[in-house]
């Protein structure tokens, strides 16, 4: 209807589709279309934008006037869209938490962002406020070919480095040489990235990618390698690589996305192999911080136009509605965000039948929530995430110096913030 309201909604697309083989934003546009029925005159305009330039997409339709209502930025993103500037030099987006202002519910669709899976939410919390709401989440898990493992006389999964180390001597590990898996092991260790509590208590301005939790990885990692041990396919990010090995049965053991769980899971099934997901094994000689999410999470444009604005936000916030986080984690395997949510899945005996989907959040759940666990919310992080994979395949493949790769690989990374702080300066 020409009377309609429309509010435009990006969201990050990937390449992959559904369990049931849809597209992969299906699940979204259905919910879309549900919101639209409860309500009459609005009408929610969905575009799915890649997800590696959605930052870009969203800066160039700034300066065309045209920007989305609503815009999904990964989570290595958050610093890239809390400093997205109008042509105004004002914020582009509204801190979802001040836009709610105390309400328990937007145009009758309830608030529930206190039923936020705690680590969920405390990703996004930056200086005490929440920002955005969380759509998708994933950690960091290991996947173990049990059948495999116990035939070297193993019967459980390694869940420390030394333990890793021992089942890798048996049976091989792999995984991809990308920037999250640093962060991961960092984080894990009770290590900091950046300044201002890892950018979490305010703007990061410096960052370290030399410090005694990264080189006490790169170092593990390394000596893996260097003892055949590791299977590197020698392509930086290599994801694909990883998972093809573990599904082959060349390597045992596997640290990959959790939203994997599902495919590696059913993968082994049909070929005849048990797999086991569990947390990804820690350094034993540093007390255990956490594992931290990454995933989507949607921000919401302000502008004078409080009852778009409030559509908007009442859009986003029917995302977190109990059935409708089932129904995303059992169409494309992301981990249910809110505790309701949840327990529709339990209830109807989703967990029962699929226990490998718990292991995530059980994972989650045992982090300390500090600013090291959390992980980084720094400015370029993307960008930076190629240079950590530069420098861990210098040392894998050209055999360089760990500590002075990575001193390096700060200097590098400290432009890419510097560059980042100096483009944010109105």
């Amino acid at each position: 209807m020409a009377s309609d309201i429309v509010v435009d909604v990006w969201f990050a697309d990937y390449p992959f589709q559904t369990n049931r083989g849809e597209p992969f934003l299906q699940p979204l546009r259905a919910q879309a279309a549900a919101f639209e029925a409860r309500h009459p005159g609005c009408r929610i305009r969905v575009r799915g934008v890649d997800f590696w330039t959605m930052t870009h997409e969203v800066s160039e339709a700034v300066k065309r006037g045209d920007a989305p209502d609503v815009a999904g930025y990964y989570a290595s993103d958050t610093r890239m869209a809390l400093d997205t500037k109008t042509l105004q030099g004002l914020p582009r987006y509204v801190s979802v938490s001040a836009a709610i202002a105390g309400r328990t519910s937007v145009l009758g669709e309830p608030v529930l962002l206190d039923d936020l899976e705690p680590a969920v939410r405390d990703y996004y919390t930056v200086a005490g406020d929440l920002p955005c709401v969380p759509l998708s989440a994933t950690t960091t898990v290991l996947y173990s070919n049990l059948t495999l493992l116990r035939r070297h006389g193993l019967s459980e999964p390694p869940r420390t480095w030394h333990e890793l180390r021992t089942a890798s001597a048996a049976a091989g590990v792999t995984w991809a040489n990308h920037g999250w898996l640093f962060q991961q092991a960092v984080a894990a260790q009770g290590g900091l990235l950046a300044d201002a509590g890892n950018g979490r208590r305010g703007t990061a301005r410096t960052v370290d990618l030399a410090g005694p939790e990264m080189l006490a990885w790169v170092e593990f990692w390394r000596d893996l390698h260097a003892d055949g041990l590791f299977r590197y396919s020698g392509t930086i990010e290599d994801w694909e690589g990883g998972f093809r090995a573990f599904a082959g049965g060349e390597v045992a053991l596997l640290i990959d996305s959790s939203k994997a769980a599902g495919d590696l899971v059913g993968i082994g099934r049909e070929a005849g192999f048990e797999v086991a997901v569990s947390d990804v094994p820690h350094n034993e000689h540093a007390r255990y911080a956490g594992n931290f999410v990454s995933g989507d999470a949607l921000w919401l444009a302000d502008g004078p136009d409080r009852v778009k604005r409030d559509l908007a936000l009442a859009f986003m916030l029917s995302l977190l509605r109990p059935e409708a986080v089932a129904e995303w984690q059992r169409s494309n395997g992301f981990l249910p965000v809110t505790r309701a949510g949840q327990r529709v899945l339990d209830d109807e005996g989703w967990f029962a039948a699929h226990p490998h989907e718990r292991a995530a959040l059980a994972q989650l759940r045992r982090s300390d929530r500090s600013p090291a666990a959390l992980g980084p919310v720094v400015g370029g992080l993307t960008r930076i995430d190629e240079v950590l994979a530069a420098a861990m395949h210098d040392v894998l493949v050209a055999g360089a110096d760990p500590a002075e790769r990575f001193a390096a690989a700060t200097v590098a990374a400290q432009r890419i913030v510097a560059e980042h702080l100096q483009s944010t300066v109105d």
